[in-house]
């Protein structure tokens, strides 16, 4: 599991037990659920733009700066989206998308994480 992912994860499960203070069967909704296949079916690296991202996706939940092992910087935006039970977490759906953006604003790669079916 990469590791932003992981600490996405533990992030929102101490949000979680913080939030239902000891409640095991709680029932909890972090981030805003997001299109996949509106991503997925139109990206073309080195051609889709920010807007465009925006338009299928809404405003990131976050963004942030990624600096790749040659030192080129990419902006980055992260949507996530997860649900569940924390009593049975094996439930739980989560999903990620991280997205790597050129000074000019355009997609340069992408990454992907969520649940196998």
């Amino acid at each position: 599991m990469p590791s932003t992912l992981r600490f996405l994860l533990a992030s929102m499960l101490a949000a979680l037990l913080g939030t239902f203070g000891g409640c095991s069967t709680g029932w909890f909704h972090i981030g805003n659920d997001f299109d996949l296949n509106a991503f997925t079916s139109h990206v073309e690296r080195g051609v889709t733009t920010r807007d465009q991202v925006r338009t299928w996706l809404g405003a990131p939940p976050s963004t942030g700066v990624n600096v790749d092992t040659s030192g080129q910087r990419f902006d980055e935006w992260t949507y996530y989206f997860a649900e569940g039970r924390v009593s049975n977490l094996t439930d739980t759906t989560l999903k990620m998308l991280q997205i790597k953006f050129d000074s000019k604003g355009i997609v340069q790669g992408w990454d992907l994480s969520q649940p196998s079916k």
